[in-house]
């Protein structure tokens, strides 16, 4: 009996400690890449906001066409920014289908959750088709966004998903227990009339917005060094009332009037299909 509770802690240990922050740093010394990473930083963004921006929206566009009449939302008139028809949706008659679909159509490629190639790592995040070229947005991190004064405790109990940003600001990807409960809860709370702010499909296996799987990127290795990097990005006022129901973040209180702030994955290099994305967990760019 003490062996076999013995054997499932190591196989959860295994799995557990390449999101375990104090693991990690223990063994910076032996990742001469990440430790690279590290050591040389990132003070400027890899892309700025304006590009992220316009490739969520290109997607979440098509989205909003192909799924539109299925959420029954009303669509809002477009005062921020200039609608305009993409070649995507004049090709595919504006309904790609499903979210990998409207992925594949709109941004050139398809990313989705699968065993890790490394071992006991768990779940992973592929590139299963297209090209995914240098400076793309290949993913964004889900949850829950609390300010540095907010509380975290319990949702933070055996929980890997907490992601720290440069500022203190805390995403809990969490997509069971206690943190499910707290994101839909504040989905719920901060609806405007017909209108959902933000998505919480990514708490199913099937999330309509099939970016929002970052949390599930595994840290890098020296066998399989970083392709993804984590930028963070603050969602402008500007961004379309109707296209907040794909935004996979909700924030925690509203005591404060801030920007809702978001994480994406930004690729380093080309990345073709088959490859998984790895990241680092210790480099994030302002």
């Amino acid at each position: 009996m003490f062996r076999v509770a013995l054997k499932r802690f190591q196989n959860i240990w295994k799995s557990y400690r390449h999101r375990f922050v104090p693991w990690v740093a223990l063994n910076l010394s032996k990742n001469e890449k990440t430790l690279r990473q590290v050591t040389e930083g990132s003070k400027d963004k890899l892309v700025p906001d304006e590009e992220v921006s316009q490739s969520l929206l290109k997607l979440f566009r098509v989205l909003l066409r192909s799924h539109g009449a299925n959420h029954a939302e009303p669509r809002a008139p477009q005062t921020h920014f200039p609608r305009q028809v993409t070649d995507e949706e004049v090709q595919y008659g504006g309904n790609p289908g499903c979210g990998h679909d409207a992925m594949f159509h709109s941004l050139g490629f398809c990313i989705d959750r699968k065993t890790s190639t490394l071992p006991f790592a768990g779940t992973g995040v592929f590139v299963t088709k297209g090209f995914v070229p240098k400076g793309a947005t290949v993913a964004m991190y889900p949850g829950t966004v609390y300010q540095v004064y907010e509380p975290i405790l319990l949702q933070s109990i055996r929980n890997p998903f907490v992601f720290r940003c440069i500022d203190g600001v805390l995403i809990d990807g969490n997509d069971k227990g206690i943190s499910k409960m707290v994101f839909k809860s504040c989905s719920g709370r901060d609806r405007i009339g017909p209108f959902m702010m933000s998505d919480t499909s990514w708490l199913t296996a099937t999330p309509q917005n099939p970016l929002a799987v970052g949390q599930y990127v595994n840290n890098c290795s020296n066998e399989w060094p970083a392709n993804v990097c984590y930028q963070e990005y603050d969602v402008p006022d500007k961004f379309p009332i109707e296209l907040h129901q794909y935004l996979p973040n909700v924030k925690y209180s509203q005591v404060i009037q801030r920007p809702l702030r978001c994480v994406v994955l930004v690729s380093l290099r080309d990345i073709t299909a088959g490859e998984e994305l790895f990241s680092n967990y210790y480099t994030i760019v302002h």
